[in-house]
């Protein structure tokens, strides 16, 4: 695994209106385009990706192809039809 610089500025993904701990991911970007992931719930287990690919998949949510995964949540939100 790669070393972790430790002078990353960390931005956290949560909506505007929220505060508090979350949990929320936070992302940092890195020297030698890679990209770094974290949960505010436990801060010290970081995945690193490439900048290549955090774009394809920033894409990707954009043109909906995660849709499936929302909609799998609200229906576990809502549990099964009485």
């Amino acid at each position: 695994m790669a070393d972790i610089p430790a002078d990353l500025t960390w931005i956290r993904a949560a909506p505007e209106s929220e505060e508090g701990p979350g949990p929320w991911i936070e992302i940092a970007f890195g020297p030698d385009a890679l990209v770094y992931l974290r949960e505010t719930g436990d801060p010290t287990n970081i995945v690193t990706t490439t900048q290549a690919k955090w774009d394809a998949f920033t894409k990707g949510v954009i043109a909906g192809e995660f849709d499936h995964f929302a909609e799998l949540d609200d229906a576990r939100d809502t549990g099964p039809p009485d």
